[in-house]
């Protein structure tokens, strides 16, 4: 692997441009993105140097989706006849199934494995990008087949995910969205919703000066924005839905129970989940 493509220089492209710097990788990594983004990302020294689409795919031997789920689609569309033969295209998609469901069928001079980083911040760019932003942290990977993972390509891929730190987790995509509609979706959406209720019930900033840590905890997530999470509810509705009826569910006993002691139980289990859970070193 001597050039890498980075479609995407934001948050999670130029994080891994600078992973990949520091693990030892001295070939050449260009960026594909707007042109203020490829200026920040030059001025963190993610990238080597921006470059159109078409001439970075060309050159490249891991092309590296990084962008928003509604774009990586569109992208996939138009890799094929621009890819080296038997380049690996890999994604940072936070959803799998449609993804690689696409990628089945429009992506046959190289190789398509997905990918999710589990990693990120709720600031986007490349001004806040981290080499060590996946050290310690998941990075999941989907194929089709087991085989999959057996080319050469595939397995250079994983040599550098280990070297930049991160723990390689193979799933089903559908596993995959499952989990995350768990893990991750709903928790986007629970400190969301905390957030948009404490600020309908507040009267004014001076309210906030009562607002204790652990609002701030709890809402931390609600910084997120948008047009990050809209293609991600959409592309995995079903399996948020059916996690939010559950979740409402919760509610609604934790409401019913306020004065009983039946949620003793319920604070030791969340307790006993939460403790389990894998922190940020």
């Amino acid at each position: 692997m001597r050039t890498v493509a980075i479609v995407g220089t934001g948050l999670i492209g130029s994080s891994f441009g600078l992973a990949l710097r520091r693990a030892g990788f001295d070939g050449t990594i260009l960026g594909v993105s707007s042109e203020r983004a490829i200026a920040d990302a030059l001025a963190a020294g993610a990238i080597d140097r921006g470059a159109p689409l078409a001439e970075a795919i060309r050159a490249a031997d891991l092309v590296f989706l990084s962008q928003t789920i509604g774009r990586i689609l569109d992208t996939i569309r138009h890799l094929d006849p621009l890819l080296k033969p038997g380049a690996l295209v890999t994604d940072a998609g936070s959803t799998k199934t449609e993804i690689v469901d696409l990628a089945r069928q429009f992506i046959r001079r190289g190789q398509f494995l997905g990918g999710h980083p589990m990693a990120g911040k709720e600031r986007r760019g490349a001004s806040e990008a981290d080499a060590t932003l996946f050290q310690d942290r998941t990075w999941v990977l989907t194929p089709d087949e087991p085989s999959e993972l057996k080319t050469a390509a595939a397995a250079e891929f994983r040599h550098w995910l280990l070297r930049i730190g991160a723990n390689v987790v193979i799933l089903d995509c559908e596993e995959h969205d499952r989990l995350v509609a768990l893990t991750s979706h709903v928790a986007q959406l629970a400190s969301t919703a905390l957030a948009a209720t404490v600020a309908d019930c507040l009267s004014g900033e001076r309210s906030l000066q009562v607002a204790g840590p652990g609002l701030a905890d709890m809402t931390r997530l609600a910084l997120s924005p948008y047009d990050v999470w809209r293609d991600i509810l959409a592309t995995n509705y079903e399996h948020i839905d059916r996690v939010l009826s559950l979740y409402i569910q919760k509610l609604e006993h934790l409401r019913e129970n306020l004065r009983t002691r039946q949620l003793a139980e319920e604070f030791a289990r969340a307790a006993d989940l939460a403790s389990r859970l894998p922190r940020p070193k």
